[in-house]
């Protein structure tokens, strides 16, 4: 099975595409839905799905672009989800704010994931579900020694009041109807998987999506932002869970709780 390591160097390579993408004068489509569309998603995407077809073979993978597409693979309990430029728009924008998404889910259960944001420098992994880190990494350079890796623990409530994280494309009047709820001391913003990194990193506490997102959106940051001490929980306190053939792989509302209680 692939390792952590494996799934760090894969996206990594991933980042180094898409910046040098990032750098030229790249054009912009829209897809089906109108959404926009780059080289950088579409060749990220193939990078990311021979990475994963070497390293676990018998993986299955859903990925955006393919999705898209109309392809969509069999897939028994473990598989692959991976969004390999989430923050397109970002992109787009150049803000920064973008990141390669790739999570391994297992019974629903996100249980490995990496989130790169190569613009950043900033590397966040899962390797089990109890196991998190996070290392400053250019692109191009080789995934860091373990000495270089810092581990990733939720922060405890601040007295002041909480942090929370808010998209930075997606804020609604929802999401700060949520937010009356709590002894809020900052709104911050931020684009992509992001979000959930940020929180797991200790640098905010409540990050409430009351909007729609995909499965590929969310699989790796949730990981991530697990592995590290968090709740992911929908609005019914349920746990956000993988492989909803049903909705056609998308989500619905959901938290990150931090050391705060569910409300």
């Amino acid at each position: 099975m692939i390792t952590g390591d494996q799934l760090a160097s894969i996206a990594l390579d991933a980042g180094k595409l898409i910046m040098d993408i990032y750098s030229s004068d790249f054009a912009v489509e829209r897809k089906d839905d109108a959404s926009p569309v780059t080289d950088a998603d579409a060749q990220a995407e193939l990078l990311i799905m021979d990475g994963l077809m070497i390293a676990e073979p018998s993986l299955a993978v859903i990925a955006e672009e393919a999705m898209s597409a109309g392809q969509l693979p069999e897939h028994d309990a473990r598989f692959a989800l991976v969004d390999p430029l989430d923050g397109t728009k970002e992109f787009i924008n150049r803000n920064g704010q973008f990141t390669v998404n790739i999570g391994i889910i297992e019974h629903g259960k996100p249980v490995m994931g990496v989130v790169y944001a190569p613009a950043i420098n900033r590397l966040f992994v899962a390797e089990a579900p109890d196991k998190a880190w996070q290392a400053n990494v250019k692109p191009g350079e080789p995934v860091p020694a373990s000495d270089a890796r810092m581990p990733l623990h939720i922060r405890r409530c601040p007295e002041q009041g909480l942090t929370a994280i808010a998209s930075k494309s997606h804020r609604s009047a929802e999401t700060d109807t949520f937010l009356k709820k709590f002894k809020v001391n900052e709104i911050i913003s931020a684009g992509s998987s992001l979000k959930f990194c940020l929180l797991a990193a200790g640098e905010a506490d409540l990050y409430p999506r009351m909007g729609r997102t995909m499965e590929w959106d969310t699989a790796a940051g949730q990981a991530v932002a697990e592995a590290a001490g968090a709740r992911v929980l929908t609005e019914d306190g349920e746990p956000l869970r993988y492989g909803k053939r049903e909705r056609g792989y998308d989500n619905p509302h959901f938290i990150v709780y931090g050391d705060v209680t569910p409300t």
